[in-house]
């Protein structure tokens, strides 16, 4: 009986615990703003098409990140990603496949080769 009390005593409530995301400190926050605002910029409502238009025409697939960003299609202030921190860029590229999700269901289904697992 009081080795069971002690397994309770350390038991852990793992159904939240699971989810929380830990706190990262962006290192270079100037930098990081410009590349974030060159992909918000790329996914704004009015732009959107363009940009996937462009990544159709460069035959690359939508979640290919680090190929549509060598193929210039994210904009100058998107090069910059190259010289963010490990943990700068995987919040990146985090923001980025967030980005390509949020992208309405009429735009994905007009661009689905871009969408496909194939």
């Amino acid at each position: 009986m009081a080795q069971n009390q002690a397994q309770n005593q350390f038991q852990v409530d793992r159904s939240t615990a699971l989810f929380e995301r830990p706190a990262i400190t962006i290192v270079d926050p100037a930098r990081f703003a410009r590349v974030k605002q060159a992909l918000e910029d790329a996914f704004a409502p009015g732009k959107v098409e363009k940009f996937l238009r462009s990544v159709e025409r460069a035959g690359l697939r939508i979640r290919e990140f680090e190929k549509i960003l060598q193929a210039g299609k994210l904009g100058a202030e998107a090069a910059e990603y190259a010289q963010l921190s490990d943990a700068d860029q995987g919040l990146i590229r985090e923001l980025y496949l967030a980005l390509v999700e949020k992208v309405e269901m009429p735009l994905r289904e007009k661009y689905f080769k871009l969408y496909a697992y194939y």
